[in-house]
């Protein structure tokens, strides 16, 4: 997890730099790192942008705590996952990673509203479409069935075209990260959840 201390640090940082405590906290991989119109975006909500690049479900889980030290967030967004199983990890290792992140958030915040963005499609992962599929199933259940202060906000189909392919416009060049219209996509959903 070495790779990941500078955006550690940052984070760390910005949190000193801060004058005030943020309502809410999204937090996760690039796909949130890399939003950079997040606080604009969800101003009603006093949002705050602590996505770190390249993370997985793994490292969020593992740096929760250093991260999250001096926070008092009245929710929290989460986006993670989507490099887990991109760098071979299977379901049910991303699914553990997640019950893990859901008792270290109650213990730290107590029963907060959570939000899981579910894992996005992408031409650039599309090879491993099932796993995706399956892993966002298993969660989803999870949420619905186990963790009451969690909601799932699905943002899957929206960004499959009419042949059920990821939508080319919603994706830069790399087909994985997001173009401004994919942001637009999430933010229209993710704002329909939060106002729920």
């Amino acid at each position: 997890m070495f790779w990941y201390q500078d955006d550690i640090k940052r984070l760390e940082e910005e949190r000193k730099a801060l004058k005030r405590q943020p309502a809410t906290l999204f937090y996760g991989s690039s796909s949130i790192r890399l939003w950079t119109n997040l606080s604009s975006d969800f101003k009603e909500f006093d949002a705050v942008n602590i996505g770190f690049g390249g993370s997985t479900l793994a490292a969020c889980t593992w740096y929760f705590d250093k991260v999250m030290d001096g926070r008092k967030p009245k929710r929290l967004v989460l986006y993670a996952g989507d490099n887990d199983l991109g760098d071979g990890r299977h379901p049910e290792e991303v699914f553990l990673f997640f019950q893990e992140l859901a008792e270290r958030v109650m213990k730290k915040f107590g029963p907060i509203p959570c939000y899981f963005i579910s894992i996005k499609p992408s031409s650039n992962r599309w090879g491993i479409v099932d796993r995706f599929k399956f892993t966002n199933q298993i969660i989803r259940t999870e949420i619905e069935t186990n963790r009451p202060n969690w909601h799932w906000i699905d943002i899957f189909d929206a960004m499959l075209n009419a042949d059920s392919y990821p939508n080319a416009e919603y994706y830069t060049g790399d087909g994985l990260h997001l173009s401004e219209k994919g942001y637009m996509v999430w933010k229209n959903i993710i704002k329909k959840a939060l106002n729920t």
